[in-house]
């Protein structure tokens, strides 16, 4: 009887330990709109695997790619309604919350991709990242270098008089409409999945999106030219919701934002690598890459499209233009 009862006890203490374990792991879903193959998701993937090493596996942490969960605006909706947890999304969705944030949308805002990279490390990233999580309440830990835009055509694009009535699909996003606005093209929001379509049947003539993007969605068979206007440094940020922030230890915190640092940082080289062989690449498939005068796109930008008419403040772009 005593050994039975012993046993007894052993099981009951074991199944009470093994209950109290599963009750100590938080569950959380991580949420995006790319492709499991792009860095968006690797490094997301690869993020929530280290937190769980790092928290001892309090924290398990699935990644749902490929608008598996919502486009972006339901996803950044998914936050405030704790159908999420953690997401990657641009800065334009952050605007829609809190719209100086959305400034780094303004074209030829950022030299180059370290100039972004610097940006996020400087006083005045931080001064609008925490007017963003005081007006939404969710906290961003880390932004991730998307690529730069660059335009397609099949015509050779050199100057912003070039642009000229040119039929170019843009997506509608007021920040992503001033360059080709200004140098008087015609926009058109069709969207995404459509684009190729369209350009093969000629509803719009141009496009922009990063050199990646250019490739994966094989735009390079139905356009002649890539003009590399870099006329906007895109960039995600990883937004953690304001539930799961306010939950989180100082120790949780700390080790959140230091691997989701980690993974960005990652997911920028990878980023950065690939576009860099892709010029080579685009080239050695016979397609025009021309260089343009970016000082012309970006003084005639200056002269007709106004930053507050976004919602932006000129003194955060003049101190963003300062970072070094």
């Amino acid at each position: 009887m005593k050994f039975t009862m012993k046993g007894l006890m052993g099981a009951a203490a074991m199944l009470m330990a093994s209950t109290i374990a599963a009750q100590a792991q938080t569950a959380l879903k991580w949420a995006h709109v790319y492709e499991t193959s792009e860095p968006f998701h690797t490094e997301s993937v690869w993020a929530a695997e280290e937190i769980a090493k790092r928290t001892d596996g309090r924290y398990k942490i699935d990644v749902f790619p490929a608008s598996q969960l919502g486009k972006e605006a339901d996803i950044n909706q998914g936050l405030k309604l704790g159908t999420v947890d953690i997401i990657i999304s641009g800065s334009s969705f952050a605007s829609r919350d809190y719209k100086p944030i959305g400034v780094t949308y303004y074209p030829y805002i950022f030299r180059d991709p370290s100039h972004l990279i610097a940006y996020t490390k400087s006083d005045v990233f931080k001064k609008l990242a925490a007017g963003y999580e005081e007006a939404s309440g969710n906290h961003i830990t880390a932004v991730t270098y998307y690529g730069t835009r660059q335009t397609t055509a099949n015509k050779d694009i050199k100057s912003c008089a070039d642009m000229k009535g040119l039929k170019i699909r843009v997506p509608d996003v007021p920040a992503y409409l001033a360059m080709p606005r200004a140098c008087g093209a015609n926009t058109s929001p069709i969207a995404f999945a459509e684009v190729y379509l369209a350009l093969q049947n000629g509803t719009v003539e141009a496009q922009e999106n990063p050199l990646t993007t250019i490739e994966a969605k094989k735009f390079y068979e139905v356009q002649k030219n890539i003009a590399l206007t870099g006329h906007i440094v895109d960039h995600l940020n990883t937004v953690v919701s304001k539930q799961l922030w306010a939950s989180l230890s100082d120790e949780d915190k700390k080790i959140f934002s230091e691997v989701m640092m980690e993974a960005a940082e990652r997911g920028t080289k990878i980023v950065e690598e690939r576009e860099a062989a892709l010029v080579e690449k685009f080239k050695g498939m016979g397609i025009g890459v021309t260089e343009v005068d970016k000082a012309d796109f970006e003084k005639t930008v200056l002269e007709n499209v106004k930053m507050e008419d976004f919602g932006y403040n000129k003194e955060d772009w003049e101190a963003i233009r300062a970072v070094q």
